[in-house]
């Protein structure tokens, strides 16, 4: 496995400026936790709005620099730049839940889609220097036409998510090529972590059994249990983003742990974990939470990120798994 010398990354990052985008978001707070240990002065964006959502951010209040920005206007993405003066800007805002993205394809295309055009844009007009990280999604694959995906399977997306984040990976490519950018893309298989969404099924999970454990609710309700994903650890995802734009020259790379397992192997580590064998008379499935489309399988081929980066994740699924409900057992527990 990889080892970093922190000392000497950290003093040779000293006087790194990074502008994170999506900071309130899983990605963004673990991206900025990482940062600030290799010696980074931070900056994230966020939406102005009357309910700001910084669960994930409240440790990092006096510690970064937090600037008001939206990804569907172009002038507000350069006001941040000028302010910030980024060395790297990280780009992980989107409407990030698959789901929404059917109720919402027009907001999710704004955001996920054209957002990126309008911060390649915004950095092209302001510093075509400032290196440029792109979140791509392993969504793009879709109906996988080639297990593992590496990074010249084709695309296939599934999703008005998937769709959007493709037309964002392409772009970051485009630019790459037309300007001369450092910019690159990490297609990102799914990651989790304790900071993840409530509304995405790994936390939803986790959070049920915690009730389910605590004798809180007596059951979960959820979609497609069959679906199978490639499931790492975000905190070992964040740091391939931030290893990428340190390589010599840009390039695209998966990141993944080139392993599958369904929903009913997350349920099944989730509920072993506090005791519970038979699970199944604890869900009910709900055809509200049915895609229209479906992925049925994911799956990354990360050899290009080992050979080139040496990165390799470091967190198997049984152990996010227990973090997850650990962590959920506990914020409940101290409600």
């Amino acid at each position: 496995m990889h080892q970093i010398n922190f000392m000497n990354t950290k003093i040779l990052n000293m006087n790194k400026i990074a502008f994170i985008t999506g900071i309130n978001g899983m990605d963004g707070s673990h991206l900025a936790d990482l940062l600030l240990t290799r010696g980074y002065k931070v900056y994230g964006m966020e939406r102005r709005s009357s309910n700001a959502n910084d669960v994930n951010t409240k440790h990092l209040k006096d510690k970064i620099t937090i600037l008001n920005g939206d990804m569907t206007d172009q002038n507000s993405l350069l006001r941040c730049l000028k302010e910030c003066n980024p060395d790297e800007v990280y780009n992980l805002a989107a409407q990030s839940f698959v789901g929404e993205s059917w109720n919402t394809p027009e907001h999710t295309s704004e955001v996920t889609g054209l957002g990126v055009l309008r911060m390649l844009e915004a950095i092209r007009e302001y510093n075509p220097k400032i290196k440029f990280y792109q979140a791509s999604s392993s969504e793009m694959f879709g109906r996988m036409v080639e297990n593992p995906a590496k990074e010249t399977t084709p695309f296939y997306p599934r999703s008005p998510y998937g769709v959007s984040k493709l037309y964002g990976h392409w772009i970051t490519k485009n630019y790459r090529e037309s300007y001369d950018m450092f910019a690159c893309s990490g297609i990102l298989f799914n990651h989790e972590s304790e900071r993840r969404g409530i509304e995405f099924v790994t936390r939803k999970i986790s959070d049920g059994v915690a009730r389910i454990k605590l004798g809180l609710t007596d059951h979960i309700s959820l979609g497609n249990l069959d679906a199978k994903r490639d499931w790492g650890y975000a905190p070992d995802y964040v740091e391939a983003m931030w290893m990428m734009l340190q390589q010599e020259t840009p390039e695209d790379y998966v990141i993944a742990t080139g392993e599958t397992h369904s929903i009913r192997d997350f349920l099944t580590e989730a509920f072993n974990h506090v005791g519970i064998a038979d699970w199944e008379p604890y869900i009910k499935q709900d055809p509200r939470f049915m895609r229209p489309a479906e992925v049925d399988v994911l799956r990354g081929d990360y050899t290009k990120a080992k050979e080139e980066m040496e990165w390799v994740p470091q967190t198997n699924f049984s152990e996010l798994v227990k973090k997850m409900v650990d962590n959920d057992l506990k914020l409940l527990s101290n409600v």
